[in-house]
C-alpha cells in the first residue's frame, strides 16, 4: 500500500501540484510512511480524526442526534498455521500428532492425523489457548463467509443524518458486539461534542440504532435511564419476558415500539444505507478488509486515518460536487433527463403552434377564393 501511494506520487503531476513538489524534487520513499505512523502516537491521528469532524461541522454536515452502531471484520495479517500453544508453546500440528499419537494412531502419516483431526471430540481452536507469536492482538474468529481466519473487528458510529463516521474503534475478533454499548455512545458523544466546540456532558444523542448483536438488555436499560431511545431488535424472537427484571423488560419494550414505529423504521432503513456504505467503502474499496500490518495500535492508526478520509470525500462532495465517477454518471444522466423533458415540451409547444397557424392559413385562404366572402367584409368595412 505505502509503495503504491509513494509511486502515485512521484508520478502524478497534480498530486505534486498538491503537495507543493517541483517538477525535478524527489518525493519521499514509501519508507518513511511507515516510520511516520509507528513513531507518531495515536492521540495525533485521533486529533486528525476530530480535525475533519470539525470541518464537516462547519459545513453542516454533522448532526450526531441519530447514531447507527455497526461491527464488520478485519482480516489480520497472521496465518492459522503459526498458532502456538499458550502453556506447551506447540504448534498446531504437532499438538495434534501428540494427541493422535495418544490416541493409537500414526502419527507418520499425515492423512491418518488430518482425519482424526476432523473426527476428534472437543475439537475446537480456542483463543484461551491459542495464540499467534507474529500478532498476538489478533484473534481466531469467522469471517462474513463462516471461514475461520485470525480477525479484527472494527466498529463503526455513523449520523444516520449525513452519513459522516461519529468514531470508530478497532475490537478484538473475539469481542462480542455489544461489549461496552453504554461507553462507546458516550465516547461518540463526547467526540461530536469536541467537533462542535461545546462543553462535555452536553446531552446530544437521542437515538441508538443497532442490529440483533448489539441487545444488550443491561446496556439498554443504561442508555434508556440517560434519556436514549434506542432502536435494536430482539434476537430471542421467543422470550419470556416476565422472568426479566422489571427495568429491563421495560427497557425490552420500549425498545421493540421504537423499532416497530415509523421513526424507527426510518431510522433502520437509513442504518442499512450508511452504516453498510462505510464498511464497503473503507474495508473493500479503500483496501482495509485484509491488513498487511500487525499489531492492534499500527492497524487502529491506519484504520483512523482511512475512516477520516471517508468523511473528507463527503466534505469534498458536497463542495465541489460529485466525486467519482459513478456520481459523475447519474448527474449527467439527471441532466441528460432534464434536457429530453424540455425538447419534448418545446417540441410539443411548436407543434401545436403550427396546428394553429396553419388552420389559420387555411381560413384565410378560404376567404381569399371567395369573392363573396371577400366584398361582404369590405363593405362592412367600409360602412
Amino acid at each position: 500500500m505505502n509503495e503504491t501511494i509513494a509511486a502515485r506520487c512521484a508520478d502524478s503531476l497534480a498530486i505534486r501540484a498538491f503537495l507543493h513538489y517541483e517538477l525535478t524534487e524527489a518525493t519521499p520513499h514509501h519508507s518513511s510512511l511507515t516510520v511516520i505512523r509507528q513513531r507518531l502516537p495515536v492521540a495525533i491521528y485521533d486529533a486528525v480524526f476530530t480535525a475533519v469532524l470539525q470541518a464537516l461541522r462547519q459545513a453542516k454536515l454533522l448532526r450526531g442526534k441519530h447514531l447507527a452502531i455497526d461491527t464488520s471484520v478485519l482480516e489480520a495479517n497472521a496465518s492459522m498455521r503459526s498458532l502456538r500453544h499458550r502453556l506447551t508453546g506447540e504448534s498446531y500440528r504437532q499438538y495434534v500428532k501428540r494427541l493422535a499419537k495418544a490416541a493409537g494412531v500414526d502419527a507418520t502419516d499425515p492423512r491418518a492425523v488430518s482425519a482424526f483431526d476432523r473426527q476428534r471430540p472437543g475439537r475446537k481452536t480456542s483463543n484461551r489457548e491459542w495464540t499467534n507469536p507474529h500478532d498476538p492482538d489478533a484473534k481466531i474468529g469467522r469471517d462474513k463467509h463462516g471461514v475461520t481466519r485470525m480477525l479484527y473487528k472494527p466498529e463503526h458510529i455513523v449520523d444516520l443524518e449525513t452519513g459522516a463516521i461519529v468514531d470508530v474503534e478497532l475490537k478484538p475478533g473475539d469481542e462480542p458486539d455489544a461489549a461496552e454499548l453504554t461507553d462507546r455512545v458516550h465516547e461518540a458523544e463526547e467526540r461530536v461534542n469536541t467537533a462542535a466546540g461545546d462543553s462535555p456532558g452536553v446531552a446530544r444523542v437521542q437515538t441508538v440504532v443497532g442490529d440483533l448483536a448489539y441487545c444488550a438488555l443491561p446496556a439498554l436499560v443504561e442508555l434508556q435511564t440517560a434519556g436514549v431511545r434506542t432502536a435494536i431488535p430482539d434476537p430471542v424472537s421467543k422470550r419470556e419476558r416476565s422472568r426479566l427484571p422489571d427495568d429491563q423488560r421495560r427497557a425490552l419494550q420500549l425498545a421493540q415500539r421504537t423499532l416497530t414505529s415509523q421513526r424507527g423504521k426510518e431510522l433502520m432503513r437509513r442504518r442499512g444505507e450508511f452504516s453498510e456504505r462505510s464498511f464497503r467503502h473503507v474495508l473493500d474499496y479503500g483496501g482495509a478488509r485484509h491488513t498487511t500490518l500487525r499489531g492492534h495500535e499500527n492497524i487502529f492508526k491506519r484504520y483512523l486515518i482511512q475512516a477520516a478520509c471517508l468523511n473528507l470525500s463527503i466534505l469534498l462532495r458536497h463542495l465541489g460536487g460529485p466525486g467519482t465517477l459513478k456520481q459523475t454518471w447519474a448527474a449527467s444522466a439527471a441532466v441528460f433527463a432534464t434536457l429530453i423533458t424540455l425538447v419534448r415540451f418545446i417540441r410539443g409547444s411548436v407543434a401545436r403552434m403550427s396546428t394553429r397557424m396553419a388552420v389559420l392559413i387555411h381560413h384565410v385562404r378560404i376567404i381569399m377564393r371567395s369573392p363573396q366572402l371577400l366584398s361582404s367584409h369590405g363593405s362592412s368595412t367600409v360602412c
